[in-house]
Parts: structure tokens; sequence; C-alpha cells
């Protein structure tokens, strides 16, 4: 598995392959996979990525493909409780999304944890003209670097926004620390949403970074 490090949680897609990705079928969706478990590590991204990883393999070259990060709450104890309705989320190619069904019915074990994948549902990506994801990674601890990186990537996908820069995050993956900004795009197209959605922003997008998702409010991460 840890060749399915390098290859899939700390890669980037470089900007030739996302512009190039522009001229392709363009589809893509988010696949909810009903989710039976009770808790998880704090830190479960990478776990779970390698659990994800072993039994789709093809998933480590697909670039792409990501993994929403979990809802669920802290315990006391400082592990993550799952709700009843948990998801586990991936974000695909449609010629990706026939094969990511061979996880249902599937055991997870993460971090010593263990769930249970049962069905799936695929959701298509809805064109909100305003953006929101959690933690986009960052080279460098300075605001104004990130956001001139991201104003660069941006231009290359041909995409113009305002950004939004929110709070400062991280999150520890097999002993690294990775640092980024939660990030708000406010203004976008249609065909520049869904575009943003497919792709992302930055690197690590299947330990949950870079994804985005619809959002109503800019307030919030102001």
């Amino acid at each position: 598995m840890r060749a399915c490090r390098r290859r899939m949680g700390l890669r980037a897609m470089p900007e030739r392959t996302a512009a190039k990705a522009m001229t392709g079928s363009g589809d893509a969706a988010d696949v909810a996979f009903e989710l039976q478990g009770e808790s998880l590590p704090a830190d479960y991204s990478l776990a779970l990525m390698e659990e994800v990883a072993r039994h789709l393999p093809w998933i480590e070259s697909e670039p792409e493909a990501g993994i929403h990060s979990l809802r669920a709450a802290k315990t006391d104890a400082g592990d993550l409780l799952l709700p009843r309705r948990a998801r586990l989320v991936l974000r695909l190619p449609q010629p990706r999304i026939g094969e990511s069904m061979a996880l249902c019915g599937q055991a997870l074990a993460v971090g010593g944890h263990r769930m249970a994948v049962g069905a799936a549902k695929a959701r298509p990506l809805i064109p909100f003209g305003t953006l929101y994801a959690h933690l986009v990674s960052a080279a460098e601890d300075d605001e104004q670097a990130f956001l001139r990186d991201i104003a660069t990537r941006l231009k290359a996908l041909q995409v113009a926004c305002e950004l939004v820069c929110g709070k400062r995050r991280s999150l520890q993956a097999g002993g690294e620390k990775i640092d980024g900004y939660s990030l708000m795009l406010h203004g976008l197209g249609q065909t520049q949403s869904v575009l943003v959605q497919r792709v992302g922003l930055g690197d690590r997008r299947m330990l949950g970074c870079g994804i985005f998702v619809g959002h109503k409010s800019v307030v919030a991460v102001a």
C-alpha cells in the first residue's frame, strides 16, 4: 500500500491534465455508498483511502477520482462517531461509476475500526454558482501565496470567479501533516462550476482535499 500512498493521496493533477479535461465528455458524479459502522479514528483519511484502493485498485491511476471527507462528530475519547445515515462518497468520472459498484457489500477496516459498505447511488454534479472546499492543500504557510497559486490554477482552467479564503486547516496522513485553507469560489458560470467540481484544486483529493461542493452563503467562510 505504500505505492498507493505515493500515487493517490499525495499526487497533484497537472494543469495541462485539468485543461485537457475541459475538452472531454465532462461527465462526472458523486457516488454515495451507504455506510454502517460506529466510529473512526480522528485521522482516518489515509487508512480509508487505502481500504477503498484495496477494493478498487484502478482508482490509484484515476486523476479525477476523489473521496469526500466523512461527516462525523468527535467523541469525548477523540474518535469520530458515524451517524446512522453515514455515506461514503466518491467523486468519479462517468466511465468509472459502474466499476465502483464493486465496493458494495465490502467490509472496510479503517484504523482498527470496521465498517460495512452498502448500496450506492450516483448523483450528478450540480452547477452551483458558489462552491466550497473544506481543505485545499497549500505549499506554504502564507495565505497570499496560497491565493496566488489558486488564481494561477483557475486561470489555467479558464475559470473566472471571486475567491474567499477561510480558516487555516490541517490533517495528519501517515505521519505527514497536510496544511491548507478552506476556500470558497463565488460567481461561477454553470460550465465553470461543473469543471471545478470535476478536477478540483490542489492535490490529495483521495484524502478529501480540494473537493468542492455547492454552497449557499459566502458569509460562512468570509
